[in-house]
């Protein structure tokens, strides 16, 4: 066990997992009796999360390759003041695999492992309630955010993923997700691959005077 410190520092987005070291459910379990501690508006809770491995996450990832190799995922793009980010770290996790910017083979097949969960053997759905609104995103948020630090704690890898939602009408299809549960997005999780460059990948942050101030007169 990691104290609280360690875990912030010690997350990272973990991009390849070892497919075949399954995952402790006491472990998850764990994780989750810690994450439904997180705040929210009027203590509703809006986090929705369903849990696939086995069969039904194997299932899972061979109709989201079939998509993939068919239609472009509805992810919502940047703004251009913010896509930037985006570029950069591309750049750093396409490095950290040694993937020239030029190798067009090895990027699609870089990407199509999002919608593998990077082999993780187990993939997560994130929702909440269609009626709901960008507040209680935040609960969701906080709810995220303390799983994957309780996982860290328990030497588990994870990575949130964006790709996954853009597939929502897919992966309803296979976890008997309801219509009114709004897909907000994927999580791999795992033991991660020791020999994957990419997942000893520290993302730099900005600056705190970037991003935050402080108001006293």
């Amino acid at each position: 066990m990691y104290d609280l410190e360690d875990a912030i520092t010690s997350r990272r987005s973990s991009r390849l997992f070892l497919r075949d070291k399954p995952v402790p459910q006491e472990l998850i379990d764990e994780a989750l009796e810690l994450a439904v501690r997180a705040p929210s508006n009027s203590n509703i809770q809006p986090w929705q999360v369903v849990f696939a491995s086995g069969s039904a996450r194997d299932r899972l990832v061979e109709a989201l390759l079939d998509e993939a190799e068919s239609s472009a995922p509805k992810v919502p793009k940047l703004p251009e003041q913010f896509d930037h980010y985006r570029r950069d770290t591309g750049a750093l996790v396409y490095g950290a695999m040694g993937i020239a910017r030029h190798d067009t083979e090895g990027r699609r097949i870089a990407v199509l492992r999002n919608w593998e969960f990077f082999r993780a053997p187990l993939a997560g759905i994130v929702c909440m309630h269609r009626d709901l609104d960008f507040v209680d995103s935040l609960g969701v948020g906080m709810f995220l955010q303390t799983f994957l630090l309780a996982l860290t704690a328990r030497g588990l890898g994870s990575c949130v993923q964006v790709s996954i939602a853009g597939y929502p009408e897919t992966v309803r299809a296979q976890l008997g997700i309801p219509e009114e549960m709004r897909v907000l997005c994927g999580l791999a999780i795992g033991y991660p691959d020791p020999d994957f460059p990419a997942n000893g990948l520290h993302i730099p942050r900005n600056p705190l005077a970037e991003n935050i101030r402080f108001v006293q007169d």
